[in-house]
Parts: structure tokens; C-alpha cells; sequence
């Protein structure tokens, strides 16, 4: 497959910047693999079309506020630096983007707050991601982190909304957001409300969680036109023994078993046994997933809709089929679908 490939014209305009008003009320477009067949719905009908057995997986990482502004030392120039992960805890050390970067250099101290109270210094800029900062902090490591997200915001993306709302804190979250560690949201998780969740319990319908701390490597332009020569971020991932009980007894006794998006798509395919069934794991994956794929694991997969030649919208279209996800985001742009972490939601069967 090529990246030209996913491209299509996204009008700004169809980028949600806010979520529906109730969570499980936005559009639900079903797409049928086999034949191509697209249905129009209501996101809480999605149980419709599971039954006793079938098992919901979903990713209950929870986003921290990784986005801070502050300046820069003597020329107090305003920098912005999105925290991707921690390294060193002891240390205060952490994988940074800085942007402008062009200025930044080894050694420049960083200040945050209106009192200029929390500092930083780079000390590495050979990072694949972009920069390490040393957090300069006398004290108790949960004071550090106290301070160091009091200062920040959710990082909602500069593409969906310039401005975050106190609105966001809830909005860019999912319901059952854990633990913590994904500087972008699982969206397709996000349309799941306590209601629908009731709901799945009277059907029998089953629930699974595992952790996969989404990275801006999600978000990252791929750059290459053989998407066989792209490499991905990698991302932490936690599949705990009862979370692997649970899905492989739907999967053993015939049910299906349902991916709540694409994070959920790569952590259950990382660490698969020939006979598809999923395994303990806590680490880190890397894995590309791109037509054509053979899946192990997903029955049905749930999604949002996403920017042109995005990593997650070759995720969808590996699973749907190209020609069948590519047609759908057309019917999509023709029929006011929403694109984005805000918009509507696609469920692939």
C-alpha cells in the first residue's frame, strides 16, 4: 500500500470541536466487511449487534495534562513543551517536544508557572522525539508531579481546538480512564456512557480493559509513500493475566470479540500465540498495522473517523478492507459524519 492512497480532502469544517451532548448519541456508521453494506445509527445501538459472550475490549489509559507554556531563560521567549513520557522518575527526567525548537540548545533553562517557579533544563537534544529535560525540583516526588500537571493542559489537538475548556478535562477522557500515562485519547471509547455500559451488563455482553498509553506517534505525519518503510512510536502497553481470561474465553467459546479502537487493535496483536490467543505482556510495541493484515485476534473493530493518510485510518481499512473503509469515509463526508476525537464513531464487523 502507498500513502497517497488515504488521501482524501477533509474540510476543516467537519472537524468536531466539541463532543455531542450525550455521550452515546453521536452518529454510529456500521460498516459490514464482507459485503461492503453501510448502515446509519445511533452510537448506543451499537449493542444491537452483540449478544451473550461477546466481549468488549477497551483501553483505559488515561490522558495527563502534557501540554505547558513557559519561557525561556534571558531572552524570555514563550516556549511550549509537550511532555511525552517519563524516563527517570528519581531524576525528574522526561522525553519532551519543544516548540520552537530551532533555539532550544543543551544546557537553556526552561521556567513555567506566573512565578516562574518550576525550572527545567535540556540536557540532551539527540532524541528521536525531540528533547530530555531535567525538572530542577527540591522535594517530594508527588509534590513534583502536583506542580508539574498543575501547570499543564490537556492536551487536546492544536487541529480539533486552538483553546481548551474547563469542558475538556471531562470531554477528552473516557469514563473508565485509569491509568495514567497517554497524552492523546482513545477516542473511540469516549462515546461508551454509564448507561450504555448498564446496558451491556443485562445482555450478558462482556467487558475486558487493557492499558495502552497512546503517544503523539499516533498524530505523527508518515512521511514515506511504501508504508512498509515507516516506522512507529513506540507505546506502553499492559495486558494483565484477568484481561487475557477474559478475552480468550470469548474467543474459545465462539464470540466475538470487539476492539474499542485502534490502540486496543495494536496491543491485542502485539503478543498473539499461534492458536490467537492473547498473552500477558507489559511493554512496549512498535507494531505498524497497514493493508494487508491478517488479525488474530478482533472480531469487530469500533473507530472514529480520522485525518487523511493517518496511521489509525490504515489500522481501520487493514481490518474493514481498503476499498470498503475508503468508500465509507466518502459516504461519511457526503452524509455530515464528524471527523476527529470529538466526532462520530464507525463500527466494522
Amino acid at each position: 500500500m502507498k500513502l497517497s492512497q488515504f488521501q482524501f480532502i477533509l474540510p476543516k469544517e467537519r472537524v468536531a470541536q466539541e463532543p455531542t451532548r450525550w455521550r452515546d448519541e453521536c452518529k454510529l456508521m456500521v460498516v459490514h466487511k464482507d459485503t461492503g453494506e453501510i448502515e446509519h445509527r445511533i452510537f448506543k445501538d451499537i449493542i444491537d449487534y452483540f449478544g451473550k459472550g461477546d466481549t468488549f475490549v477497551f483501553n483505559d489509559t488515561k490522558v495527563f495534562p502534557a501540554r505547558l507554556y513557559g519561557k525561556k531563560e534571558k531572552t524570555g521567549a514563550d516556549i511550549m513543551v509537550f511532555l511525552l513520557r517519563e524516563l527517570n522518575r528519581e531524576q525528574h527526567l522526561w522525553d519532551v517536544i519543544v516548540d520552537p525548537a530551532r533555539k532550544i540548545r543543551i544546557g537553556n533553562k526552561l521556567y513555567f508557572g506566573e512565578d516562574q517557579s518550576l525550572v527545567a533544563e535540556v540536557i540532551d537534544n539527540t532524541t528521536s522525539r525531540g528533547r530530555t529535560l531535567r525538572f530542577l525540583y527540591d522535594g517530594p516526588y508527588e509534590d513534583f508531579k502536583q506542580s508539574l500537571f498543575s501547570l499543564g493542559e490537556l492536551p487536546v489537538p492544536k487541529w480539533v481546538k486552538n483553546k481548551v475548556t474547563a469542558e475538556d478535562i471531562e470531554n477528552y477522557q473516557t469514563i473508565f480512564a485509569k491509568n495514567e500515562g497517554a497524552v492523546a485519547v482513545p477516542a473511540a471509547g469516549t462515546h461508551f456512557s454509564r448507561e450504555l455500559f448498564n446496558r451491556m451488563i443485562l445482555k450478558d455482553i462482556e467487558k475486558a480493559f487493557i492499558t495502552v498509553h497512546m503517544g503523539i506517534g499516533q498524530f505523527r505525519r508518515v512521511d514515506v509513500e511504501d508504508l512498509s518503510k515507516h516506522r512507529m512510536d513506540s507505546e506502553r502497553i499492559i495486558i494483565l493475566p484477568e484481561a487475557c481470561e477474559v478475552i480468550n474465553k470469548a474467543k474459545n467459546s465462539g464470540h466475538k470479540v470487539v476492539a474499542v479502537g485502534t490502540t486496543v487493535v495494536r496491543g491485542l496483536e502485539t503478543y498473539v500465540t499461534t492458536t490467537h490467543e492473547v498473552k500477558p505482556f507489559d511493554g512496549w510495541t512498535n507494531k505498524f498495522i497497514f493493508p494487508p493484515y491478517d488479525f488474530s485476534v478482533p472480531d469487530a473493530v469500533v473507530s472514529g473517523f480520522h485525518l487523511p493518510e493517518s496511521t489509525m485510518l490504515m489500522a481501520v481499512a487493514a481490518f474493514g478492507g481498503f476499498d470498503n473503509v475508503m468508500n465509507a469515509y466518502k459516504v461519511a463526508l457526503e452524509q455530515d459524519y464528524r471527523f476527529g476525537p470529538y466526532g462520530d464513531a464507525m463500527l466494522v464487523l
